[in-house]
């Protein structure tokens, strides 16, 4: 039997499940075989209708019904053929139609007396509720309750998008929540994104100075009458308990109750309704609670709450206290000198407070806003427990990583972790500071790794329409979207290309072609303004770039100030993504598309390799970011070019000592760029390197999530001096794509995983490591093991799709649907003869012996200073080393021939 039909890309968690079309593509997973044929079921009513459908396809495949209409509710299923045999019907699929005529209309409190306000309308019934909808959204964010009770288990609806294009409603199912009689609908209504604080400059009130709902409550009774509930002017507004909330800044509630519940007249608002679109990406929830691990007091006294881990959400506590006392709670992801450390959060203040009603044990939780946070100080009361309620888009985990050493699992976890407290309606920069904004450039980089670790289709559609409908008229990209910045034509390499690498990836990761056809009118305007910024010559340079942002050897207050000239950054860029609006191109079926970008993408990367790279592979920007660059997105052909740059990226990276000295363009390629260029090796090196700069770097200090600056935290427990730090950005975690495709081994050969490449390459003396992935067909899996000379492989591969197994010394395979198990040689090379300098930086056990004779004699700090120190005499011989460093034995501790000891024993 089939898995039940998914509707495009809605997450079936959802109840009820709303179709944003009416004519919803259909995807399910079969349990074994290979799809002959397959039949799809529609039951609406008492009516029942079949489709039948030859071939293979079985994800994202055209509705094969008429058109649905408003306020329609039914069920499809659907049964496969294969090998001549039919399957049982999967369980059906319940589905819902949004309804298109509003009765409701936009209403706001008429008088705004600083306090949250609750609206209030009333329903009477002459009987129960057979069925019964609460379709609402909100300028704000809203909690709605019917009797008291709340509706759903969402929070902060109707989230962020860019409400003057798009502005989203949900449908909850409150048949349960109604009885006989009189029914009081409320809605509580919070600032949020609308009216809250929003960026770092201060401003208020972005989106419009009043809070207002629109809700509209249908409701049908077992004796066969129908009730409607809209909001309009019958209905009226109170104070609330909240008396002031803040995104940023915090939430305060007095527990004792509204100082004044008299109901006041709203008014009706003339908001324009076509702007309304039903939600179909996930809602936030509460998707985890944490306990607190520690309550301890700092050296000044301060009460501390330690939840092990930094969250995004807020805090629920119980307190007891007299009535009117008040509790203040703060947080902050760290602590610097045992005090709770506030200084990245900059002017947000993160604080909630509470006026106690002293009625024994109270719960002290808010609902209007949410916080980064590990730590939690607590003044006031007396508090009997504390735990943290985790807030994200609920989406379901898809993606697993594991191996065999810790400090890199603990690094993939951090990364999902990140990912789940950033991905809260929009992909985030941060969530704890005065800006928490969706940065175009890191989702840019991180959305490869965001596809596998989450079911993130429908969450970066959304926001790419937000992306498109924010779009200037020139093609400019903002830099962040929502656009609350409002530069005047915005044009930053790798953040403007988000508009063009993310549709590409969810077409990669996900098979969906409609994406590409919905997004490519932005994607061709980014890349016609790409082109009117560089000239007829195809080298974009000059301008304002952020270029390879946060590259280590920045100064904390220039992260612009990259090792990569930004030119070279920006005319990368608009040879990629010219590739990418070609190609898409191609996959539409577009007539002059692809021959007309595919050879501006040619031409631009003549223009690349001419101006930016010698003959002999040097470029002319002598740094990490540009080499990789280079190799990942072939902007060099030549294969002796290609060496060339390989042979000199790997040089960079041991002059380095193998610490990072990428930033936010950089990172994510550098892996993938020194595998590509023969050297998987001392991409390992990097890998599992712990000083800093390193990925490994913050584990060792204590790291649950990844930060925004390699060095956000400094070695001695101070946080960088820099104005912008935060312990909680996904961006430099982008490398998780690499461990899932190229150290596990599971990545994409064809959109959508119908076809998988297999190719994992061991190193860095991991002796096993796995992945595994529910991709659009059913979840594929690879784990290796190194044992006895032999490197074990065994792959799972989903019904529906075939997987190309690239296995080290053995020739390509490929094989179909089921569990196969191959066995090779361990492709481990013995070590090599220690003849260079360079040798010996290649041996990971002599260069981290170096590095210790060397640094415990005080002649240098650490392997950076010592791989400097050695970076001029790389294809000297290594005998000769104490004489290139001046360390010839003359002085008092030897270190130099202690070093060749070393090396040559």
């Amino acid at each position: 039997m089939p898995s039940p039909v998914r509707f495009d890309h809605l997450i079936p968690t959802t109840a009820p499940v709303v179709l944003p079309e009416p004519a919803p593509r259909l995807s399910w997973q079969l349990p074994d075989g290979a799809q002959e044929a397959a039949e799809v079921e529609l039951t609406v009513g008492d009516t029942t209708t079949t489709r039948h459908l030859d071939g293979p396809d079985q994800v994202l495949v055209d509705w094969p019904f008429a058109p649905l209409a408003p306020r329609t509710h039914g069920t499809v299923r659907v049964r496969v053929r294969s090998a001549g045999e039919w399957s049982a019907w999967s369980e059906p699929a319940a589905f819902e139609t949004p309804l298109q005529d509003w009765q409701a209309r936009f209403v706001a409190p008429r008088t705004d007396a600083g306090s949250a306000p609750v609206l209030h309308g009333r329903i009477d019934l002459p009987a129960a509720a057979r069925r019964a909808r609460l379709h609402i959204t909100s300028l704000g964010v809203h909690v709605a309750t019917i009797g008291g009770q709340r509706v759903g288990d969402h929070h902060l609806d109707p989230g962020w998008t860019t409400y003057p294009a798009r502005l989203r409603y949900r449908t909850h199912d409150v048949t349960a929540l109604l009885h006989p009689g009189g029914n009081d609908v409320e809605i509580l209504l919070g600032n949020g994104w609308y009216r809250g604080r929003l960026g770092w400059q201060g401003g208020r009130a972005f989106y419009g100075d009043r809070l207002a709902a629109l809700a509209q409550l249908e409701v049908e009774c077992v004796d066969g009458s129908t009730h409607v509930l809209a909001t309009g002017p019958d209905w009226t507004h109170r104070a609330s308990t909240v008396l002031a909330d803040d995104l940023y800044d915090g939430q305060d509630t007095d527990l004792r109750g509204p100082s004044d519940t008299t109901p006041r007249p709203v008014d009706v608002l003339d908001e324009d309704l076509s702007r309304l679109v039903p939600a179909a990406s996930a809602p936030i929830r509460a998707v985890a609670v944490v306990p607190a691990v520690a309550i301890t007091r700092s050296p000044s006294g301060k009460q501390l709450v330690d939840f092990g881990e930094n969250v995004v959400g807020w805090t629920r506590l119980r307190v007891r206290g007299a009535a009117g006392e008040r509790v203040t709670v703060r947080h902050a992801e760290v602590l610097e000198d045992g005090e709770l450390g506030v200084r990245p959060l900059r002017s947000a203040k993160a604080t909630d407070t509470y006026l106690l009603a002293g009625t024994g044990e109270e719960v002290c939780e808010p609902s209007l806003t949410f916080h980064g946070f590990r730590y939690a100080e607590v003044a006031g009361g007396e508090l009997v427990s504390a735990e943290a309620v985790v807030l994200s888009s609920d989406l379901p985990q898809t993606g697993w990583f594991s191996c065999s050493e810790p400090d890199v699992e603990t690094l993939h976890e951090n990364v999902r972790r990140g990912m789940r407290g950033n991905f809260l309606d929009v992909p985030t920069d941060c969530p704890q500071r005065d800006e928490r904004l969706g940065w175009t450039g890191d989702i840019q980089v991180f959305s490869p790794t965001a596809t596998f670790l989450a079911d993130s289709a429908a969450f970066l559609t959304s926001w790419l329409r937000d992306l498109a409908a924010e779009q200037q008229p020139d093609g400019s990209v903002p830099f962040v979207v929502p656009d609350v910045l409002r530069t005047p034509s915005p044009s930053a390499a790798a953040w403007g290309d988000a508009a063009t690498v993310v549709p590409w990836v969810l077409y990669e990761r996900y098979g969906d072609a409609r994406v590409l056809a919905e997004q490519f009118p932005s994607m061709r305007a980014w890349v016609d303004h790409q082109l009117d910024l560089a000239g007829d010559d195809l080298l974009w340079e000059g301008g304002f770039q952020f270029g390879d942002w946060l590259d280590p050897a920045a100064p904390p207050d220039e992260p612009f100030a990259a090792r990569v000239d930004a030119d070279v950054v920006a005319t990368a860029h608009l040879v990629r993504s010219a590739r990418i609006v070609a190609d898409a191109a191609a996959v539409l079926g577009r007539a002059d598309d692809p021959a007309h970008y595919g050879g501006i993408a040619d031409r631009a990367r003549a223009a690349f390799t001419a101006a930016y790279v010698t003959p002999d592979g040097r470029m002319t920007s002598d740094a990490p970011t540009a080499y990789a660059m280079a190799l990942c997105w072939d902007l060099v052909t030549d294969e002796r070019q290609r060496a060339g740059a390989g042979r000199r990226l790997a040089d960079l990276v041991r002059f380095g000592g193998f610490r990072i000295a990428t930033g936010f363009v950089g990172t994510p390629l550098i892996c993938d760029a020194l595998t590509r260029a023969g050297h998987v090796d001392l991409a390992y090196r990097l890998l599992l390197e712990r000083g800093c700069p390193s990925w490994l770097y913050p584990v060792t200090m204590g790291a649950t999530t990844v930060w925004e600056r390699w060095d956000s935290m400094l070695p001695d427990g101070s946080i960088n001096p820099g104005e912008m730090t935060s312990f909680n950005h996904y961006a430099l975690g982008a490398v998780a794509d690499w461990l899932h495709r190229t150290v596990a081994g599971l990545g994409p050969a064809a959109p959508g995983y119908r076809e998988i490449r297999v190719a994992p390459q061991p190193g860095g003396g991991l002796t096993h490591a796995a992945a595994r992935h529910v991709t659009p067909y059913g979840p594929a899996a690879v784990s290796w093991t190194r044992a006895d000379g032999r490197l074990a492989v065994e792959v799972t591969v989903p019904p529906g799709t075939v997987a190309h197994l690239e296995l080290p010394g053995a020739a390509s395979e490929t094989v179909g649907a089921g569990r196969h198990r191959r066995e090779v040689a361990d492709p481990v090379r013995p070590p090599a003869t220690i003849r260079t300098v360079r040798d010996a930086l290649d041996d990971a056990g002599i260069w981290s012996a170096w590095v210790t004779a060397a640094a415990a004699d005080g002649l240098v700090a650490d392997g950076a200073a010592l791989a400097q120190r050695l970076a001029r005499h790389l294809d000297e011989p290594v005998t000769v080393l104490p004489a290139l460093l001046g360390w010839d034995g003359r002085d008092v501790k030897g270190t130099g021939q202690r070093l060749v000891e070393l090396a040559t024993r």
